[in-house]
């Protein structure tokens, strides 16, 4: 009855932890500690694993020196037991137990400081039939895990797995009530602004066209010409807000944005597949910029866009044949705020940022991003 207890108090404290945690780092980086505190346990860390398999240490405590040198360098990369058996389908609950390879490797590289962990139990991390990754955790010369044990660390790893999916549900709730708030300025600014600097432009066009007073003509010219570049500002930062098109794919939509700068945008697509919604919006803003740079500094009016869905990957290249600049992709200084912009959008989303260029030879970036 005592120990019975004991896991219902262990199940009770990492559910209060759980049930607070808003972001998905922190909370597996807590609930890994409080799990280890309370189970008596010395040696965790947490996998992460996209579709496409490949695994991101999210969360670790107590890794021995065998395991983190290098910063964590053995963790990160390279497949072992546990990963394969995820991606094949057969880990299904908590094993018991499994030998580490990442241990052997270090061992057959002659490291000794292990710490005496030799062993882990493993644990899939899942809601339902949705998996996000795997719960590792040992403690120094244990080789063996009770049945009790593992039923307690699987109950553990289900409140984890459903927390993870109860975040990704609130982060999808946000970028929905975000999309609709960009929805409903760009329909206001449309409706207000937009259509106050069109008839100011009509009003400064009358009054030119009225007056004989060169003077006082070219003051309503001047005015027209600002209301003029304020009106096309407006539709640009509405495009950006709410770009017509997007529903019809990513494609449609920079090609008319493309348009509305006054490019000619050739396009290619291969592929079909839904993108996550972040995906789709980080290409959209690169896009943008790499259009918007492109009217701007090519000296060109055509743009190529070429977008390719891979197995597990999105690729989209952006290239025109203009003026071009020095740019030394070894040295890896990106020029301008914009194209900064563009690649912290892309790692962010643990792609690939890639920018090519000479002078007189055109631009080209290219974006992969994982999906």
């Amino acid at each position: 009855m005592e120990k019975r207890h004991s896991e219902i108090r262990i199940l009770k404290e990492i559910a209060e932890l759980l049930n607070e945690g808003t972001e998905i780092t922190g909370i597996l980086s807590e609930v890994l500690t409080k799990l280890l505190h309370v189970t008596g346990l010395s040696i965790g860390w947490i996998f992460m694993i996209g579709p496409d398999g490949k695994h991101l240490l999210a969360a670790k405590e107590n890794l021995p020196p065998a395991l983190s040198h290098s910063d964590y360098e053995p963790m990160c990369k390279g497949d072992c037991w546990c990963l394969d058996r995820y991606n094949n389908g057969r880990l299904q609950k908590a094993i018991n137990i499994i030998e580490c390879k990442r241990i052997e490797d270090a061992l057959a590289a002659r490291r000794e400081d292990t710490n005496g962990l030799t062993h882990h139990a493993t644990i899939p991390l899942r809601a339902g039939s949705e998996k996000f990754g795997i719960l590792n955790v040992g403690a120094p010369n244990k080789t063996h895990f009770e049945p009790e044990e593992l039923a307690l660390l699987e109950s553990i790893a289900f409140q984890i797995g459903t927390a993870l999916k109860r975040i990704k549900l609130t982060e999808l709730e946000q970028e929905t009530a975000l999309t609709a708030e960009r929805n409903r300025l760009a329909r206001d600014l449309h409706d207000s602004v937009n259509q106050l600097l069109f008839s100011l432009s009509l009003t400064a066009r009358g009054g030119a066209e009225m007056t004989k007073e060169i003077d006082t003509k070219e003051t309503f010219t001047y005015i027209q010409d600002l209301a003029q570049e304020a009106l096309s500002e407006m539709r640009a930062l509405i495009w950006q807000l709410r770009p017509r098109g997007l529903e019809n794919g990513i494609m449609s939509a920079l090609v008319g944005y493309g348009q509305m700068l006054g490019l000619q945008v050739q396009s290619e697509v291969n592929g079909v597949v839904s993108l996550p919604g972040k995906v789709e919006e980080a290409l959209w803003r690169i896009g943008q910029e790499a259009l918007a740079n492109c009217k701007k500094h090519s000296g060109q009016t055509n743009a190529a866009i070429q977008l390719s869905i891979e197995k597990h990957k999105v690729i989209m290249i952006i290239s025109d044949c203009g003026s071009g600049f020095h740019y030394n992709e070894e040295l890896g200084s990106i020029p301008s705020l914009g194209l900064q912009s563009m690649r912290s959008r892309t790692e962010n989303l643990n792609g690939q940022f890639s920018l090519q260029s000479s002078p007189q030879n055109g631009t080209e970036i290219q974006i992969i991003i994982p999906i």
